[in-house]
């Protein structure tokens, strides 16, 4: 099943990088990979999603690599530009880290289909130099909490015995696997179920009396 709101809100995104019908299709190839998996869709899958023949796709892109490239990308790069701009503004580690988990939750607005696809496939399209990305990315991403983290740890806002790692994989798991039921035609926003997070990161599902 596809998700309209996303396919729509990735073709307008996309419609910078080229014509209307080639952001369609990276769009409909998102959705596809995101809900099929990158092995088993094909590029006839994607042509019949779209209403073209196989080879009239070819007119727009040399391989289903090529189109999950620029889907991976784009969402990457994205992302990298949001951390730094969080590190800049944020006037602490604790705002730090409830900003970055908020505009994660926003990124899956914008990003679901992305999100998806690396999450699901990073270790299958890691293997290839040519996402040798993927990798550098995940370490760049572990790296910016984790420092953030340390720093809150030394600085009194986060408990001494809190193991940086080990809580970046939860934070992390806790929110990108949201991406597989959050919808954002349903009753909660991102900004809400983002509160809710940060509000039982910070101050657990203890009653406090």
């Amino acid at each position: 099943m596809f998700w309209e709101d996303g396919a729509v809100a990735s073709t307008k995104r996309l419609s910078n990088r080229g014509s209307g019908r080639r952001a369609e299709l990276l769009a409909i190839a998102g959705e596809l990979f995101a809900t099929r998996g990158f092995l088993a869709t094909t590029v006839r899958d994607i042509a019949d999603a779209a209403g073209i023949l196989s080879g009239s796709l070819y007119h727009h892109f040399d391989s289903k690599e090529s189109m999950v490239d620029e889907i991976l990308r784009e969402f990457l790069d994205a992302q990298r530009e949001t951390n730094e701009q969080v590190l800049r503004e944020a006037s602490d580690p604790r705002a730090a880290i409830a900003e970055l988990i908020r505009r994660s939750f926003g990124a899956m607005r914008r990003y679901r289909a992305a999100i998806a696809i690396f999450q699901n496939e990073s270790n299958y399209l890691g293997g290839f130099e040519r996402f040798g990305y993927l990798q550098q990315a995940a370490e760049d991403f572990e790296r910016t909490w984790t420092s953030l983290l340390q720093d809150g740890r030394r600085a009194g806002v986060f408990r001494e015995d809190l193991d940086p790692k080990v809580t970046y994989r939860f934070m992390r798991d806790m929110v990108w696997t949201a991406v597989h039921w959050y919808d954002p035609r349903g009753n909660l926003t991102a900004d809400a179920i983002a509160d809710q997070y940060i509000e039982i990161l910070c101050d657990g599902i203890v009653s406090r009396e």
